[in-house]
């Protein structure tokens, strides 16, 4: 779900609480690329602040050797999330699809909750996650057998790029929070 307008982006609105800011001297030891390579894909991506006070995720995602994905993700850390809806995130995309992804284990090859959403081609857009929209799946594949994401267990975040969207892509991001 796109938002359109303004969401209040400073911490005195107490339905919602700022997990990631991307200013200036921020830390990004808290995520981690993860591509296609570790399946012998060629995909290939980075993570970067910007002098913008945003972060940038962008790269080349490629087929060859059964690849097709690039990927950001949280490292494992207790979020503490019980009592909140869903994420929002505030992003300028490149017209491609996109997927948030939740994970509430710290496996590196578990389930994961994903909830897919469209960039507009430059232009700003704040995108509403609702966690009960979030369907689990592995390896890409929906599990039918898995209940709905906790979040109150929630330990990582992340982006994916994937569905055959070959070629260069970049989604900036400027903030990441969760709402009541």
């Amino acid at each position: 779900m796109v938002l359109n307008g303004n969401v209040n982006s400073n911490n005195t609105d107490s339905h919602e609480i700022t997990l990631f800011d991307f200013g200036p001297l921020k830390n990004m030891n808290d995520w981690l690329i993860v591509n296609d390579g570790v399946m012998g894909g060629l995909s290939s991506s980075r993570f970067v602040l910007s002098d913008r006070n945003t972060a940038v995720f962008s790269g080349n995602v490629r087929l060859e050797n059964n690849g097709g994905f690039a990927s950001v993700r949280t490292r494992a850390m207790q979020f503490q999330l019980d009592g909140y809806k869903g994420i929002l995130i505030r992003v300028k995309g490149d017209g491609k699809k996109y997927q948030f992804r939740l994970r509430t284990n710290d496996r590196f090859d578990g389930v994961s909750y994903r909830y897919h959403f469209e960039t507009q081609n430059n232009q700003w857009q704040t995108v509403a996650i609702p966690f009960d929209e979030c369907v689990p799946v592995f390896r890409g594949r929906i599990l039918r057998d898995v209940g709905p994401v906790s979040p109150k267990d929630i330990q990582e975040l992340g982006i994916l790029i994937s569905d055959e969207q070959t070629g260069e892509f970049q989604l900036e991001i400027q903030w990441i929070k969760a709402y009541k």
